[in-house]
């Protein structure tokens, strides 16, 4: 195997980061952790429904010298799992990090959202996690363990500006699913942790909000809601991830680790 860097937070570690493509120009959440986990020396599976997508950030990896395989792949089809575990096994010999960093949402409450809408928030966002890391985790156990790092949402925690109440109740499960694998496998040298974002400026989120006529206005709006008075960015994200599965975080599991630029602290009680 050739690239990585010697150095860095995750150096010869194997990394499969799930939903590593992005659905637009910039720098989403997963597309930032594939290319910052290869920048910290690990050799990145780069997983997404979207084949060139995932090849976008591949590139990207490979051009400053690291290390990326490429797997297109839909997380809700039968046997996606497997396929995921298998090309981790053949290409990557192994693996140490699993990043799952894929979801949708459905605007509407309660009232208003329609079953199969729910049921399909549900499949992509907890299901998936839930078939993938059952398939998976007795890879990532097999060379003494690793790290598991999910990406939920503030808005799995408090309420936000708008209404997904499927989007909600599936990452605050996902959440509660984390924390579950963390007492399970705690004792077998697999950890597992979650990210919970704030408002972050993704190509993602300006794909399914209303933009209306000004774009800038919409970030604006979102940045005055942060006391730092800014949107988060992909690289917060991936940086609080980075953290999570490497070395440095060896004591750290089953945490629901908040990057919001203090959000949470205005929208009630904040220790939950």
């Amino acid at each position: 195997m050739t690239g990585g860097s010697a150095k860095g937070r995750v150096a010869g570690k194997r990394v499969a980061v799930i939903g590593a493509g992005s659905v637009g120009p910039g720098w989403g959440n997963g597309k930032a952790a594939a290319v910052l986990f290869a920048r910290e020396g690990g050799h990145v599976l780069a997983v997404d429904r979207d084949l060139a997508a995932a090849e976008e950030t591949a590139a990207i990896i490979r051009d400053e010298g690291g290390s990326a395989q490429v797997l297109a792949v839909d997380l809700t089809a039968e046997g996606a799992a497997a396929t995921v575990r298998d090309t981790a096994a053949e290409r990557l010999g192994g693996l140490d990090i699993l990043h799952f960093n894929i979801g949708i949402s459905t605007r509407g409450g309660v009232e208003d959202t329609p079953m199969a809408d729910w049921r399909r928030v549900f499949e992509v966002n907890l299901d998936s996690a839930f078939v993938l890391t059952q398939t998976l985790l007795p890879l990532v156990e097999a060379d003494g363990g690793g790290a598991l790092v999910f990406v939920s949402t503030l808005a799995a925690q408090r309420n936000g500006p708008y209404p997904y109440v499927a989007y909600e109740a599936s990452k605050a499960a996902l959440c509660r699913l984390s924390r579950s694998i963390a007492v399970e496998y705690a004792a077998r040298g697999v950890r597992s942790n979650t990210v919970v974002p704030g408002l972050i400026d993704t190509p993602h989120v300006l794909a399914h909000v209303d933009k209306g006529p000004d774009v800038e206005a919409i970030r604006s709006g979102r940045a005055a809601m942060v006391p730092m008075k800014r949107q988060g960015t992909g690289w917060d994200v991936a940086n609080a991830a980075v953290f999570l599965a490497s070395d440095a975080a060896g004591f750290i599991t089953g945490v629901d680790l908040r990057v919001d630029g203090g959000m949470a602290l205005l929208m009630g009680n904040a220790s939950a």
